[in-house]
Protein backbone atom coordinates (compact mmCIF):
# COMPACT_ATOMS: atom_id res chain seq x y z
CA UNK A 1 0.00 0.00 0.00
CA UNK A 2 1.51 3.34 -1.04
CA UNK A 3 1.35 6.50 1.10
CA UNK A 4 -1.68 7.95 -0.73
CA UNK A 5 -3.70 4.75 -0.28
CA UNK A 6 -2.69 4.59 3.37
CA UNK A 7 -3.84 8.19 3.96
CA UNK A 8 -7.10 7.51 2.11
CA UNK A 9 -7.76 4.50 4.32
CA UNK A 10 -7.03 6.49 7.46
CA UNK A 11 -9.20 9.36 6.31
CA UNK A 12 -12.17 7.08 5.57
CA UNK A 13 -11.87 5.67 9.08
CA UNK A 14 -12.44 9.20 10.44
CA UNK A 15 -14.98 10.44 7.87
CA UNK A 16 -18.07 9.72 9.99
CA UNK A 17 -16.63 11.64 12.95
CA UNK A 18 -15.64 14.56 10.74
CA UNK A 19 -19.11 14.76 9.16
CA UNK A 20 -20.72 14.72 12.61
CA UNK A 21 -18.50 17.58 13.76
CA UNK A 22 -19.01 19.61 10.58
CA UNK A 23 -22.79 19.18 10.55
CA UNK A 24 -23.14 20.48 14.09
CA UNK A 25 -20.93 23.42 13.24
CA UNK A 26 -22.70 24.29 9.99
CA UNK A 27 -26.25 22.90 10.27
CA UNK A 28 -26.17 21.97 6.58
CA UNK A 29 -25.45 18.49 5.29
CA UNK A 30 -24.12 19.65 1.93
CA UNK A 31 -21.84 22.23 3.54
CA UNK A 32 -20.65 19.64 6.05
CA UNK A 33 -19.79 17.24 3.25
CA UNK A 34 -17.92 20.01 1.43
CA UNK A 35 -15.97 20.84 4.59
CA UNK A 36 -14.99 17.19 5.01
CA UNK A 37 -13.92 16.99 1.37
CA UNK A 38 -11.79 20.13 1.82
CA UNK A 39 -10.12 18.49 4.83
CA UNK A 40 -9.20 15.55 2.56
CA UNK A 41 -7.67 17.90 0.01
CA UNK A 42 -5.66 19.64 2.72
CA UNK A 43 -4.51 16.29 4.06
CA UNK A 44 -3.22 15.41 0.60
CA UNK A 45 -1.28 18.68 0.42
CA UNK A 46 0.25 18.34 3.88
CA UNK A 47 3.13 16.44 5.40
CA UNK A 48 1.57 14.59 8.33
CA UNK A 49 4.43 12.19 8.95
CA UNK A 50 5.02 13.81 12.32
CA UNK A 51 1.34 13.94 13.33
CA UNK A 52 0.68 11.56 16.22
CA UNK A 53 -3.08 12.16 16.45
CA UNK A 54 -4.49 12.23 12.93
CA UNK A 55 -8.10 12.38 14.17
CA UNK A 56 -7.30 15.51 16.18
CA UNK A 57 -5.42 17.05 13.25
CA UNK A 58 -8.33 16.42 10.88
CA UNK A 59 -10.85 17.73 13.40
CA UNK A 60 -8.86 20.97 13.66
CA UNK A 61 -8.71 21.27 9.86
CA UNK A 62 -12.48 20.74 9.52
CA UNK A 63 -13.07 23.27 12.29
CA UNK A 64 -10.96 25.88 10.48
CA UNK A 65 -12.91 25.28 7.26
CA UNK A 66 -16.23 25.52 9.12
CA UNK A 67 -15.18 28.71 10.88
CA UNK A 68 -14.42 30.35 7.54
CA UNK A 69 -17.80 29.21 6.16
CA UNK A 70 -19.66 30.49 9.22
CA UNK A 71 -17.97 33.89 8.99
CA UNK A 72 -18.79 34.11 5.30
CA UNK A 73 -22.39 33.12 6.01
CA UNK A 74 -22.78 35.77 8.73
CA UNK A 75 -21.49 38.45 6.37
CA UNK A 76 -24.03 37.77 3.62
CA UNK A 77 -27.02 36.01 5.20
CA UNK A 78 -30.52 36.96 4.10
CA UNK A 79 -33.28 36.10 6.56
CA UNK A 80 -35.97 33.65 5.39
CA UNK A 81 -39.52 34.84 4.97
CA UNK A 82 -42.42 32.47 5.50
CA UNK A 83 -42.43 28.76 4.92
CA UNK A 84 -40.48 28.34 1.68
CA UNK A 85 -36.93 28.26 2.98
CA UNK A 86 -34.14 26.59 0.98
CA UNK A 87 -31.44 24.49 2.59
CA UNK A 88 -28.81 26.88 4.00
CA UNK A 89 -26.04 25.62 1.77
CA UNK A 90 -23.22 27.80 0.54
CA UNK A 91 -22.18 25.28 -2.10
CA UNK A 92 -25.42 25.24 -4.08
CA UNK A 93 -25.28 21.43 -4.13
CA UNK A 94 -28.44 19.62 -3.08
CA UNK A 95 -28.56 16.63 -0.73
CA UNK A 96 -31.20 14.00 -0.03
CA UNK A 97 -33.98 15.87 1.86
CA UNK A 98 -34.97 12.77 3.84
CA UNK A 99 -31.39 12.13 4.92
CA UNK A 100 -31.13 15.78 5.95
CA UNK A 101 -34.36 15.52 7.95
CA UNK A 102 -33.22 12.38 9.76
CA UNK A 103 -29.90 14.02 10.62
CA UNK A 104 -31.60 17.16 11.92
CA UNK A 105 -33.87 15.00 14.08
CA UNK A 106 -30.91 13.11 15.51
CA UNK A 107 -29.06 16.29 16.49
CA UNK A 108 -32.16 18.22 17.59
CA UNK A 109 -33.83 20.97 15.63
CA UNK A 110 -34.03 23.32 18.61
CA UNK A 111 -30.30 22.89 19.19
CA UNK A 112 -29.51 23.65 15.55
CA UNK A 113 -31.69 26.76 15.72
CA UNK A 114 -29.92 28.04 18.83
CA UNK A 115 -26.47 27.20 17.47
CA UNK A 116 -27.31 29.30 14.41
CA UNK A 117 -27.68 32.33 16.70
CA UNK A 118 -24.20 32.03 18.17
CA UNK A 119 -21.21 33.88 16.80
CA UNK A 120 -18.95 31.69 14.63
CA UNK A 121 -16.29 31.47 17.36
CA UNK A 122 -18.88 30.65 20.04
CA UNK A 123 -20.38 27.92 17.91
CA UNK A 124 -17.02 26.32 17.16
CA UNK A 125 -15.98 26.49 20.82
CA UNK A 126 -19.26 25.02 22.10
CA UNK A 127 -19.50 22.24 19.53
CA UNK A 128 -15.90 21.10 19.87
CA UNK A 129 -15.70 21.32 23.66
CA UNK A 130 -19.20 20.45 24.89
CA UNK A 131 -20.15 17.96 22.21
CA UNK A 132 -16.79 16.41 21.25
CA UNK A 133 -14.68 17.01 24.38
CA UNK A 134 -11.86 18.86 22.61
CA UNK A 135 -9.64 20.48 25.30
CA UNK A 136 -9.48 24.27 25.40
CA UNK A 137 -5.73 24.35 24.76
CA UNK A 138 -6.37 22.57 21.43
CA UNK A 139 -9.42 24.72 20.71
CA UNK A 140 -7.75 28.07 21.26
CA UNK A 141 -5.56 28.08 18.11
CA UNK A 142 -8.59 27.17 15.97
CA UNK A 143 -10.61 30.23 17.02
CA UNK A 144 -7.51 32.43 17.36
CA UNK A 145 -8.01 33.20 21.06
CA UNK A 146 -6.28 32.38 24.31
CA UNK A 147 -7.38 29.30 26.25
CA UNK A 148 -9.01 31.53 28.87
CA UNK A 149 -10.96 33.50 26.26
CA UNK A 150 -11.95 30.32 24.44
CA UNK A 151 -13.31 28.91 27.70
CA UNK A 152 -15.39 32.08 28.10
CA UNK A 153 -16.70 31.71 24.53
CA UNK A 154 -17.87 28.16 25.27
CA UNK A 155 -19.40 29.22 28.58
CA UNK A 156 -21.32 32.08 26.98
CA UNK A 157 -22.56 29.75 24.24
CA UNK A 158 -23.60 27.15 26.82
CA UNK A 159 -25.67 29.71 28.70
CA UNK A 160 -27.47 30.72 25.51
CA UNK A 161 -28.11 27.11 24.51
CA UNK A 162 -29.58 26.18 27.91
CA UNK A 163 -31.43 29.46 28.52
CA UNK A 164 -33.37 30.31 31.66
CA UNK A 165 -36.94 29.14 32.25
CA UNK A 166 -39.33 31.78 33.60
CA UNK A 167 -41.92 29.24 34.77
CA UNK A 168 -41.74 26.73 37.62
CA UNK A 169 -40.11 23.40 36.84
CA UNK A 170 -43.27 21.41 37.54
CA UNK A 171 -45.32 23.65 35.26
CA UNK A 172 -42.68 23.43 32.53
CA UNK A 173 -42.70 19.64 32.77
CA UNK A 174 -46.43 19.29 32.25
CA UNK A 175 -46.48 21.98 29.59
CA UNK A 176 -43.88 19.93 27.77
CA UNK A 177 -45.97 16.78 28.02
CA UNK A 178 -48.94 18.64 26.53
CA UNK A 179 -46.83 20.04 23.68
CA UNK A 180 -45.27 16.66 22.88
CA UNK A 181 -48.75 15.11 22.81
CA UNK A 182 -49.95 17.94 20.54
CA UNK A 183 -47.08 17.41 18.10
CA UNK A 184 -47.51 13.63 18.11
CA UNK A 185 -51.22 14.00 17.38
CA UNK A 186 -50.49 16.53 14.64
CA UNK A 187 -47.97 14.25 12.94
CA UNK A 188 -50.33 11.30 13.20
CA UNK A 189 -53.41 13.30 12.12
CA UNK A 190 -55.00 12.03 15.32
CA UNK A 191 -58.22 14.01 15.86
CA UNK A 192 -58.92 12.54 19.29
CA UNK A 193 -55.37 13.22 20.35
CA UNK A 194 -55.71 16.88 19.33
CA UNK A 195 -59.04 17.23 21.11
CA UNK A 196 -57.41 15.89 24.26
CA UNK A 197 -54.81 18.67 24.44
CA UNK A 198 -56.68 21.67 23.00
CA UNK A 199 -59.04 23.81 25.07
CA UNK A 200 -62.57 23.92 23.59
CA UNK A 201 -62.21 27.68 23.10
CA UNK A 202 -58.63 27.55 21.82
CA UNK A 203 -57.46 30.56 19.78
CA UNK A 204 -54.80 30.42 17.07
CA UNK A 205 -53.21 33.69 15.94
CA UNK A 206 -50.58 34.14 13.25
CA UNK A 207 -49.07 36.73 10.98
CA UNK A 208 -49.83 36.34 7.29
CA UNK A 209 -46.33 35.08 6.39
CA UNK A 210 -46.94 31.98 8.51
CA UNK A 211 -50.07 30.94 6.62
CA UNK A 212 -51.10 29.82 3.14
CA UNK A 213 -52.83 32.55 1.08
CA UNK A 214 -56.38 33.29 2.14
CA UNK A 215 -56.17 31.69 5.60
CA UNK A 216 -57.36 34.09 8.35
CA UNK A 217 -54.78 35.33 10.82
CA UNK A 218 -57.01 34.36 13.74
CA UNK A 219 -59.28 31.37 14.23
CA UNK A 220 -61.25 30.37 17.31
CA UNK A 221 -62.68 27.14 18.60
CA UNK A 222 -61.30 23.64 18.80
CA UNK A 223 -63.02 22.39 15.63
CA UNK A 224 -61.49 25.10 13.44
CA UNK A 225 -58.05 24.69 15.00
CA UNK A 226 -58.11 20.89 14.62
CA UNK A 227 -59.18 21.19 10.99
CA UNK A 228 -56.34 23.59 10.20
CA UNK A 229 -53.82 21.49 12.14
CA UNK A 230 -54.71 18.46 10.05
CA UNK A 231 -54.34 20.45 6.83
CA UNK A 232 -50.89 21.70 7.87
CA UNK A 233 -49.80 18.46 9.53
CA UNK A 234 -46.63 18.22 7.42
CA UNK A 235 -45.18 21.14 9.36
CA UNK A 236 -45.22 19.08 12.55
CA UNK A 237 -42.58 16.83 10.98
CA UNK A 238 -40.12 19.69 11.43
CA UNK A 239 -41.36 20.89 14.83
CA UNK A 240 -39.81 20.44 18.25
CA UNK A 241 -40.50 21.76 21.76
CA UNK A 242 -38.18 24.54 22.92
CA UNK A 243 -37.93 27.34 25.42
CA UNK A 244 -39.36 30.46 23.80
CA UNK A 245 -38.89 33.59 25.90
CA UNK A 246 -38.34 31.35 28.90
CA UNK A 247 -41.62 29.42 28.54
CA UNK A 248 -42.72 26.30 26.72
CA UNK A 249 -42.99 26.87 22.98
CA UNK A 250 -42.36 25.21 19.65
CA UNK A 251 -39.83 25.81 16.89
CA UNK A 252 -40.39 24.66 13.31
CA UNK A 253 -37.08 24.25 11.52
CA UNK A 254 -36.72 22.40 8.21
CA UNK A 255 -32.99 21.69 7.67
CA UNK A 256 -32.48 22.93 11.22
CA UNK A 257 -33.22 26.49 10.16
CA UNK A 258 -35.93 28.41 11.99
CA UNK A 259 -38.96 29.38 9.93
CA UNK A 260 -41.72 29.42 12.54
CA UNK A 261 -41.98 29.74 16.31
CA UNK A 262 -45.08 29.16 18.42
CA UNK A 263 -45.74 30.82 21.75
CA UNK A 264 -48.37 29.07 23.87
CA UNK A 265 -50.77 29.77 26.71
CA UNK A 266 -52.05 26.89 28.84
CA UNK A 267 -55.23 26.56 30.87
CA UNK A 268 -56.44 23.57 32.91
CA UNK A 269 -53.90 21.23 31.38
CA UNK A 270 -54.62 22.17 27.76
CA UNK A 271 -53.43 24.62 25.13
CA UNK A 272 -55.74 27.63 25.34
CA UNK A 273 -54.01 30.01 22.90
CA UNK A 274 -51.05 29.99 20.59
CA UNK A 275 -49.43 32.38 18.18
CA UNK A 276 -47.50 31.33 15.08
CA UNK A 277 -44.63 33.72 14.33
CA UNK A 278 -42.94 33.83 10.94
CA UNK A 279 -41.85 37.46 10.62
CA UNK A 280 -38.01 37.42 10.53
CA UNK A 281 -37.68 40.50 12.73
CA UNK A 282 -39.92 39.02 15.41
CA UNK A 283 -38.20 35.63 15.19
CA UNK A 284 -34.86 37.31 15.73
CA UNK A 285 -36.15 39.03 18.87
CA UNK A 286 -37.25 35.77 20.49
CA UNK A 287 -35.10 34.31 23.25
CA UNK A 288 -34.76 30.65 22.21
CA UNK A 289 -33.14 27.85 24.15
CA UNK A 290 -33.00 24.06 24.29
CA UNK A 291 -35.03 22.08 26.80
CA UNK A 292 -33.19 19.64 29.06
CA UNK A 293 -33.41 16.09 27.82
Amino acid sequence: MDEHDFLAEQFEAHRGHLQAVAYRMLGSLSDAEDAVQESWLRLNRSDVSGVENLAGWLTAVVAHVCLDLLRSRKARRDEPVGWNVPEPSTSGRQTDPEREAVLADSVGRALLVVLERLSPAERIAFVLHDMFAVPFDELAPIVGRSSVTTKKLASRARQRVKGVATVAGADLAWHRRVVEAFLAASRGRDINGLLAVLDPGVVRRANAAALPPGVPTEIRGVEAVVEETLLLAQRARFAEPALVNGAMGIVVAPHGRLVLALTLTFRDGKIAEYEVIADPARLQELDLAVLDS
